[in-house]
């Protein structure tokens, strides 16, 4: 099943247990999906890969995220938890991440791999870890695993 069919199925289901929060944040999600096929028209493409549905999932939490910071500091509760109920829903589709030894291995192997010797090769092992874990590993966090391991 695409995750397309997954999103629509996931709606219909969330629709029949009148779970308004999870309806409303699957049809953000839909309507998302919809947008990212309509500008990738121009290029050819009638339907955008998951990778990249994927992509502006990671896209969409990494936004919420940024709204809950400015939330708490705004003082508003009842609209981080908000965001929170919304990163939820969009963390369920997206793959497993990483934990911090994995992405420690990874890192490592990619180092290896690109035959990197400095921080100027960091670049090159960035790509080799994008080309290998971009769905299960968080490249934030990645960027700075990489620079203080080429740094030393």
């Amino acid at each position: 099943m695409s995750i397309r069919d997954q999103f629509s199925e996931q709606l219909k289901i969330a629709m029949r247990a009148h779970d308004a929060p999870r309806t409303s944040t699957l049809r953000m999600i839909l309507s998302k999906v919809k947008d990212s096929d309509i500008a990738a028209r121009p290029k050819g493409v009638d339907k955008v890969p998951d990778e990249e549905i994927l992509s502006a999932l990671r896209g969409m939490v990494k936004s919420r995220r940024e709204s809950m910071d400015l939330y708490r500091q705004g003082n508003r509760p009842e609209l981080v938890a908000k965001e929170e109920a919304e990163i939820a829903v969009i963390e369920g589709f997206l793959p497993q991440q990483m934990d911090d030894s994995a992405m420690e291995q990874a890192v490592a192997d990619a180092i290896a791999e690109a035959g990197a010797a400095s921080i100027k090769d960091m670049g090159k092992v960035m790509a080799v870890l994008r080309a290998k874990y971009a769905a299960t590993l968080d490249m934030a966090k990645a960027g700075p695993i990489v620079k203080a391991k080429l740094s030393a």
